[in-house]
Formats: structure tokens, C-alpha cells, sequence
């Protein structure tokens, strides 16, 4: 056994503090300080008194709702009454109870003319539907589950397919279109299409589906144009909208006497004082316990109200550096970014490239551009057949497009000729980074944007 001595560096408290608040976004936060000074009594959250009021008050309006809601389920529990039945009855209605999928086929269910059994049966296999409205399930797996024969819940799947919307209950996309064409009394070449040549459909080969189906390209192409207003996911009508994401910008860019400068949100930070009360408390309290409580507690809000000042202090920091390395962004806009990498601002600012990660995480700058995260300003470089650096990958892709859009539709360009008309505007880069940047891009390869344009003068 040896005993050695050595050196390792370790995070303090304070420290590890500061890197947890660094990564945070501007809403995780306020979430923090907020929930921080519920446990903490020495955090006082800086917050004005109407907006307070105003939380207040929704508080108290959404509470209402709520119980109201509530009133109302309870009504329809005990009176399923007749226009609760009607399957179109409460659709697009404010209040009551929120349509779903399930609700609007049970609806449907309880008015058909069947045993009991068979309308649960029928009931729970509309209940196993996912959110587009397909089955995918294997029945022999249900049979086994619930002891039911798969005889019985074919016939179950049966009836539930016959109801709306059309082309709920089917196992494949091609059998919802197929559910939804038999619904309208279509069974000609869509119905064959639908069926076994959607994917042939789908990269426009018309001429090889009319040749397998004996048809002509415009009869394939007139198919088309009806398998193309069908629903691919009937059930997705009934679908919560996903709530979009509320984005608090950090750093302002603005212009001042010619000159753009960086501006942050200090109004508006999840800041916090310390309470006057409890720290009264502190100095005149003659109880060990209370004493050692309250200073600990005091601890704890002096580190974090240092770690955000830190934190505040090197966002700044950061922001400025692109500021300085961007300009021509916010002079030009997008086209003009320029390639930056993470360590490059982390040695201009002395600090690490994880600090640079951290530190631009969920962050926002808003200039005159519009709202960019910042990471957005970290483009990778362009590089040219020989590996040398040309422009920025974005101001590359923006140029692409730019050539893409502007091109003949029913003569395309090949990757090869981008590439070489790309070199003519100072930017050589390869056909196989052209390549690259256009799937990235989801654009297709010159053969896949002839075929969209004959598609498109079809119609």
C-alpha cells in the first residue's frame, strides 16, 4: 500500500450552482425562482403587482372553468339523452365536454342495431385506435387478452369501419384510402392505385403504373387528383393541438447613433431580493434553531443570486462576441452569416467551449432579422472541393435554394451545374455537398423536381 498525494480540481457548490443556472432558458428560470421561493423565505421574487393581479385573476377564471367542466360531466353522466347520441351534435361547440375520437364513435355505436356484446366488443376496438384512427393490433393478440374469439372481433372491426369519419379502423394507409374510395363509390383505377401501387404513386412513376394497370399516364394521373382529397388520418380531426412554445428572447440587437448594440432583458429577469422581514428576523432572533435555519436559507439565496448574475454577466459576454464576429448578418441578413465555431468565441472570451454550449442553450436574440436561437449564429463552414473554408454551410444553403427556386422547372439543374454556378458566385463547393445541402434541405435531385413539375402543369 502507498499513500500519494495529488491535485484534483472539483466544482464548490457555489459553482455547480452557477453551471445548472448558465443552461437554463429564460422561462425554466422564472420556473425556478418561483418554485425556489416557496421552499426558501428569504426569496422574494421581484415581481410587479399588477402582473400578479393579473395571474391572480386567471387563476381564479381557469378554477371557474374547472368547475364548471366538472358540472357539466357530471350532467352528461347522468343524462345521456338524446342529442348526446347524435354523433354531429357537439362538434365545434364551446364548452361541454371536449370531442374525442372515441366519444364521437360511441355515439355512432349505441345507435346501431346491435347486441350488447357485440357493441363492446365494438366499443373497446374503437377504444384501441391511436391517434390517427388506425388499428394496429393483431386481433389474435386481443383474443388471447380478452377470451374473445377473432371470428368476433373481425366482425367487430367490420362495423366499426363502417363508420365515421371514413377510413377509421384500418391497419395500413393503403386500406384507409381504400375504406375511404369504397365510402364515395370510387372502385376504378384510384381504388387499384390505393391498393397495390402507392408507392410506385408516390415517386410519380405514372407511366409504369398505366402500363401494369393497362391504362394511360392521364388516366393514372386523373387518379391521382382523387386519391389526393382523401384523409390519410381520419382520426387526427380529434387531435389536441400542440400547444406552441412561448419564446422570451434574451438579448436585443438594437441600433443606437449608427451603431448596433447588445441589449439584455433586465426588466423583465427572473431577479429576486431578499426579504427585509426574515432577514430582520436573522439579526434580532435569540432562538439557535431559527438562526441557523434563516442562515443557511440566507446562503443558499446569496449563491443563487450570484450564479445568476454570473450567469447574466457571460451571456452578455457571449452575445457580443457574435455580435462582433456576425455583423454582416444584421447589416445583410442571413445570407451574410458567417462560419463560427463554439471554441472560437470560447477562446476570444477565456472560458471553455461547454461554457459557449451552456451558455447559448434555449437563449434567444431578436434584432431587426426577426427571433433566432442563438446557437443559430454557430454555422458550419462551407468547404470547397480542395477542403478550403468559402462561406458559411447556412449563407451556402440559402444560395442553393435561392438557384433551386429560381431555375427552370421543366429543365432542372443538375448538381453538377449548381455546383459550378455556385463557384461563379464565390462559393466553390462540391456536386457532392450540393448534393448534401439539397437533402438536408428535403429538395429532390433534378429528376425529382422535373417529375413535380409535369405533375404540377397536369393540374
Amino acid at each position: 500500500m502507498k499513500l500519494i498525494q495529488s491535485q484534483v480540481q472539483q466544482l464548490s457548490q457555489q459553482q455547480l450552482q452557477g453551471v445548472e443556472l448558465l443552461q437554463m432558458s429564460t422561462l425554466e428560470l422564472e420556473a425556478y425562482v418561483r418554485e425556489l421561493a416557496l421552499n426558501n423565505p428569504m426569496v422574494e421574487p421581484e415581481e410587479d403587482f399588477s402582473s400578479q393581479e393579473t395571474v391572480r385573476d386567471d387563476d381564479l377564471l381557469d378554477k371557474l372553468r374547472w368547475l364548471n367542466e366538472n358540472d357539466r360531466q357530471n350532467r352528461f353522466y347522468q343524462n345521456f339523452d338524446a342529442d348526446e347520441l347524435d354523433p354531429l351534435a357537439r362538434i365545434g361547440t364551446e364548452g361541454g365536454l371536449e370531442e374525442s375520437l372515441f366519444r364521437f364513435l360511441s355515439r355512432q355505436i349505441h345507435q346501431l342495431e346491435l347486441r350488447e356484446e357485440d357493441a363492446q366488443t365494438v366499443r373497446y376496438l374503437a377504444a384501441c385506435l391511436d391517434d390517427n384512427g388506425y388499428f394496429r393490433i393483431p386481433l389474435e393478440e386481443l383474443s388471447q387478452n380478452l377470451g374473445i374469439s377473432v371470428r368476433r372481433l373481425e366482425k367487430g372491426l367490420e362495423v366499426l369501419r363502417t363508420l365515421e369519419p371514413a377510413g377509421v379502423g384500418a391497419s395500413s394507409l393503403s386500406q384507409c384510402l381504400a375504406l375511404q374510395l369504397e365510402r364515395i363509390g370510387e372502385y376504378g383505377p384510384a381504388l387499384q392505385i390505393v391498393q397495390n401501387h402507392l408507392e410506385e404513386l408516390a415517386k410519380h412513376h405514372y407511366r409504369a403504373i398505366a402500363n401494369k394497370l393497362g391504362l394511360q399516364p392521364e388516366q393514372v394521373q386523373a387518379a391521382e387528383r382523387i386519391i389526393r382529397e382523401l384523409d390519410p388520418r381520419p382520426g387526427s380531426l380529434f387531435q389536441k393541438p400542440e400547444q406552441v412554445p412561448y419564446i422570451v428572447p434574451d438579448i436585443f440587437v438594437v441600433e443606437e447613433d449608427g451603431a448596433l448594440e447588445i441589449r439584455t432583458r433586465k426588466g423583465e429577469r427572473p431577479f429576486f431580493q431578499l426579504s427585509r422581514y426574515y432577514c430582520d428576523l436573522l439579526a434580532n432572533s435569540e432562538d439557535r434553531e431559527v438562526k441557523e435555519y434563516l442562515s443557511a436559507k440566507l446562503k443558499q439565496a446569496e449563491n443563487i443570486l450570484w450564479a445568476i448574475g454570473q450567469r447574466e454577466t457571460t451571456l452578455q459576454r457571449c452575445a457580443k462576441e457574435i455580435l462582433q464576429r456576425q455583423i454582416d448578418f444584421f447589416q445583410v441578413g442571413p445570407s451574410a452569416l458567417q462560419p463560427l465555431r463554439m471554441a472560437d468565441v470560447a477562446e476570444a472570451l477565456g472560458v471553455h467551449e461547454s461554457t459557449i454550449s451552456r451558455t447559448v442553450r434555449e437563449k434567444y436574440l431578436q434584432c431587426s432579422q426577426g427571433v433566432y436561437p442563438l446557437n443559430y449564429f454557430f454555422s458550419r463552414s462551407a468547404t470547397s472541393e480542395h477542403g478550403e473554408t468559402v462561406v458559411g454551410g447556412t449563407a451556402a444553403r440559402m444560395m442553393l435554394r435561392s438557384l433551386i427556386e429560381k431555375e427552370d422547372k421543366r429543365h432542372p439543374l443538375s448538381d453538377q451545374k449548381l455546383s459550378e454556378l455556385m463557384a461563379q458566385q464565390n462559393c466553390p463547393i462540391s456536386r457532392r455537398t450540393v448534393a448534401k445541402y439539397r437533402e438536408e434541405m428535403n429538395l429532390p435531385g433534378a429528376s425529382g423536381r422535373r417529375a413535380q413539375a409535369y405533375a404540377g402543369e397536369e393540374k
